[in-house]
Formats: C-alpha cells, structure tokens, sequence
C-alpha cells in the first residue's frame, strides 16, 4: 500500500464521507455526532495537508458548535475566520461556498437577515459553480423566507442590541467589498434611515471610495477627498447633522438630478481608529420618522468605534493577500528566469522543463494530489535541470552519444541542482522543492543517481518527476533523432516499472487521456488541436492506445484512433 497522499483510491473518499455523514446528522438534528464526524474529517485532511477540505471542516465545526450552544458564538466565528482564511488560500469554490454557507446560517439565527442575505447569494453564486454537498436546495429555502420578511421599512431596534448585532456581524468578515456592504446594511437598519454609505479614505490618492450605494448599482465610487459632504468631514473631522438638505450650501443636488432621489435628511461623520485618525466616514440619508437626534449621532459614534477595527482588520488582510501575491509573483518569475537560463544553454532540449511540468502536472491530477503538493511539483519541475548549468558546453551540447566519461559528467547535474537549491533554500517548502528537484533520477530500485534511493525513500514529488522526465525525452525531437514510436515509450515504462519507476505511477500516467498528452506535444512545435479531435480522443487513454497497437484483432475504429493520435504526435500536422 502506497503513502495516502498519492493513492487515488483513498483520495478524500473516507474524509468526504465523514463530511456528508456530518450534514445528515445536522439534519437529524444530531449536532454531537456531526460535530464528531467534522473532526474525524479534519484530522485526515490535516494528515494529506488538503486545505480546500479542512477549510469546509472548519466552517461547518463553528456551525455546529454554535447549533449546541449558541454561547459558542466567538468560537465558532473564529473557526469560521480560519475557514475563510484557507477558502480564500486554496482559491477552492467549495470552500468558499461552505464558508458562506455557514455565515449565512448564524447570521439567519441571529435574526441578522439582510446580513445573512448577502451570504446566502454569495453562496448560491459558487454553488452555481460547483456544489460538492448538494447545498443548493437549502440555501433557496433560506433565501425564500429571507424575502417573505418585509423590508421595506427598517425594523426597530433597541441601540444597545443594534451594536451588538453589528459588532457580532462585521468580526469574522475579512474581505473589505462584503464588511463595507453589512456595515452599511447594519447602521442603516440601526439608525432607521432609507440609505446608508461608508467611504473609505485612501490616503494614498487623497481619495474617497465606496462600493456601497443602497437602492442603486454596487460599484465602486471614488472622488477626491475635499469633495461632497463625506470629504468635509473627513478634512474637517466635525461631523453634520443637516435636516433639510436642499437647504445646506454643502450639499451637491447633482447627484439626485442624475438619480431621481430625493435626499431629505443628513447625518455624516468620520470614522477614527484607535489612535483618532480619520480612516473613513458614514453617510446616512433619510431619518424614516423625522430628523436625526442627539441619539443618532452617538448611536453612530458607536457603531464608528466597532466599524473602525473590522475595517482596519479587513485593510490588513488585504494587504497580506496582495504582498503574498507579490512574493509568489517574485518567486515564480526567478524560478522561471533560472529555467530559461538553461534553454539558452540547451538549445538541444529546449522547453524540456516545462514540458516535464506540464507532464508532472497531468499526473498529479489523475492521482487527485491537493494543491499544495502539486505547487511543489510543479516548482520543481521547472527547476528539475538547472544544474546543467554546471555542465561542460561540448558535453550539454553534443549532438551524438555520449562517451563513458561525458556521461559520468552529465550525471553531475543532479548533485549541481541540489547544491544550487540548497544554497537558496527560503522556507521549508523550498527545501521540499529541492529534495524532489534533485531525485528525479534515482530509480526505483536503488540504481538511480545521484544518491542511489530505493523505493519509497525517493520523496514521492521526484518519482512523478522520473516518469514525466523520461517520458518527454523519449518523445520528444532532436537534432540527432526522432521521436521514439509511442508503442516503444509505452514498453519502456511498462517494462521499467518496478524498477526505474514506481509501477502505481505508471499505472496512474497511462490512464490519462491522450488528448491531454497532446496538449502538451503541441507545445513543442505550437500546432493546434481540432476539437472534434480533441472530443474524440478524450475518450481513450495511452494505455488504450497501446493495446490498440499490440492487439492483431484491432478493428477498423480501434485503427483511425491510432493513426489520429500518431497524426498529431508526429508534429507533421498540416494545416
């Protein structure tokens, strides 16, 4: 039996089936049971590290805990916080959908339906796209007895409550275009007002921005900072309580002429963080029974103080987003610009390495790897080479067959990529990247090189890299041959499985569709695939081609797929 992590038979179906277990116990109305199944589920993930998966475990333990006690509240949203956390890293739609979900569900307990709202549509938008748990059902019943609740008038509340349930709503949003919504949505109901709005102050710019306007189209909205009664406080830090706008020399009419509304009462004022700085402002229009109180404005002096952290967190969390952005970005151009430097070296195997990534990459997803381990696969695979960088021009270059001693000294490329690597290694992941970066030609049987592994001491990321690596050098074109008959490449894995190779991985490889594999033959000579031609030959795999080949019964159909997938692997496609 293989390690977890790779075995597509054991893949996620027993963590899944503890999550569905989950949900039908919260169903049944058994919290204590879903509540066990959850963290049975999250523990198997941890162990395969699947972050997609252990974000929906998070998200529904705080639904689950906060079903047994609603005491759980802060609990559950910090579990929620994680969950949103690892759906927003793994960029998976079924997290994120989960997470919504659930925010949606304490939100709708919470009596906080205009809140509860935005999650539930922001839940049907990703289920549209993928709905794993089949949540699609429920969440329409949700957002059906939403609409049955009359909204047309703001419901009162009592001030005390009102800033509880804002405090409560806005803690676990981390994303700043959904928190600017829910404030908003909050304060307005709170402060019994038609609209609401909260700018944001970009220093930066000197600007003003929203992407809250109530009763019109979301869309951001930005204007310079001295402009309009928002840019007047926030300049002048004094806050406006005007009860007859049209009377007020402040007040710009445009905006209403372009709208049709009719602004009758203002409150505005400055949101200040901790320190007193002016991060933003409130603007509330239209006091439903009459004008702003004395009330109001310290009811919005409140909700400002609670508002002023959530947006504050959210600013910060953006910012971690955008700078691990950049890093990535910054990562992954050096690493390309190392593998470049080895195609200008290499004319002979030029694009070698990303055809090896490529490969890499369709065999990670047939064994159904989480992302995290498919990053660094594919990390290394671009980087698999670059120890040639060490190797002799007459040696990397030559065009014949190597001498005993040339090839002795190409083997040295191996051990060259882990000292270049090791030397730059930045975190764990990097070292992890260079463990597999430099094993990809140890074998199977202990034979390979450079440090002679043997079997599941390979790290498992440097034997898909063996199977991608060699595969690509035998089919792909050179100056002193041409590309290895396919039946021939698919002997040579079968015949080397066990030995050079790790045989499930081979297994895994000829299962994939050959119209994928073509996919990445075309990128040697940038041919392109018909797509009656790809839907055809989506239908087979390389082992399907292979047995077409050796079998002497092969029918007449089992023949043109043969001779169409040698078509487009030959390269000489006519247009």
């Amino acid at each position: 039996m293989k390690k977890l992590e790779y075995k597509k038979s054991q893949k996620g179906n027993d963590g899944l089936s503890l999550i569905k277990n989950a949900i039908s116990a919260l169903h049944k109305e058994n919290p204590a049971q879903a509540k066990k199944d959850f963290t049975d589920a999250l523990n198997f993930f941890k162990v395969k590290n699947s972050i997609p998966y252990m974000s929906v475990c998070l998200s529904f333990l705080g639904l689950t805990d906060y079903i047994i006690d609603r005491k759980n509240y802060s609990n559950s949203l910090a579990l929620m916080h994680d969950g949103a956390y690892m759906a927003d890293y793994s960029n998976s739609t079924t997290a994120k959908l989960v997470n919504e979900f659930v925010s949606g569900s304490i939100c709708f307990a919470e009596k906080n339906d205009k809140v509860a709202l935005l999650h539930y549509q922001n839940a049907k938008n990703y289920a549209l796209e993928d709905d794993e748990f089949d949540l699609m059902n429920y969440i329409d019943l949700q957002l059906n007895k939403i609409k049955q609740i009359d909204t047309a008038v703001p419901t009162q509340n009592d001030p005390l409550v009102s800033l509880v349930k804002i405090g409560r709503s806005i803690n676990a949003l981390t994303d700043i275009n959904v928190l600017l919504k829910v404030i908003a949505e909050e304060t307005k109901n709170a402060m019994q007002a038609d609209r609401c709005t909260v700018f944001i102050y970009d220093k930066e710019k000197n600007e003003l921005w929203s992407k809250v306007a109530l009763g019109m189209d979301s869309q951001e909205i930005r204007f310079p900072a001295d402009k309009g009664l928002a840019g007047y406080v926030v300049k002048t830090g004094e806050s406006l309580n005007i009860e007859d706008a049209y009377n007020d020399k402040r007040f710009n009419k445009d905006v209403d002429s372009k709208t049709g509304y009719r602004t009758k009462t203002i409150l505005c004022m400055p949101i200040k963080n901790n320190n007193q700085e002016i991060i933003g402002a409130f603007q509330v229009l239209n006091k439903v029974d009459g004008t702003f109180t004395k009330n109001d404005e310290d009811l919005l002096v409140a909700i400002g103080g609670s508002a002023s952290i959530a947006l504050e967190n959210a600013q910060l969390f953006e910012q971690q987003k955008q700078l691990y952005k950049e890093q990535k970005e910054l990562f992954e151009s050096f690493i390309n610009t190392l593998a470049s430097s080895i195609d200008a070296r290499d004319k002979i195997t030029a694009g070698h390495s990303s055809r090896v990534k490529l490969y890499s990459m369709l065999l990670a997803d047939q064994l159904d790897l989480n992302e995290k381990m498919k990053e660094l696969i594919e990390k290394a695979a671009i980087l698999h080479d670059i120890g040639k960088i060490g190797i002799r021009d007459s040696v990397l270059q030559k065009e014949g067959k190597l001498t005993p001693e040339e090839y002795s000294h190409i083997q040295e490329h191996v051990k060259i990529t882990h000292n270049i690597l090791d030397n730059i290694s930045m975190s764990s992941d990097f070292r992890i990247i260079t463990e597999i970066a430099c094993s990809h030609h140890e074998k199977y049987d202990g034979t390979g090189y450079y440090r002679h592994l043997k079997g599941e001491k390979i790290p498992f990321g440097g034997r898909i890299l063996a199977v991608a690596d060699v595969f690509d050098a035998i089919t792909s074109r050179r100056h002193y041959r041409d590309k290895m008959p396919i039946k021939n490449v698919i002997d040579i894995l079968i015949k080397d499985s066990g030995t050079h190779f790790d045989k499930d991985l081979v297994d895994e490889f000829l299962k994939i569709s050959v119209d994928k594999i073509i996919k990445v033959f075309l990128t040697e000579n940038h041919n392109s695939f018909k797509v009656e031609d790809r839907k055809t030959l989506s239908k087979y795999n390389l082992l399907d081609i292979y047995n077409f080949i050796v079998n002497e019964n092969v029918n007449s159909e089992q023949k043109s797929i043969v001779d169409l997938f040698n078509y487009y692997y030959s390269g000489n496609i006519q247009e």
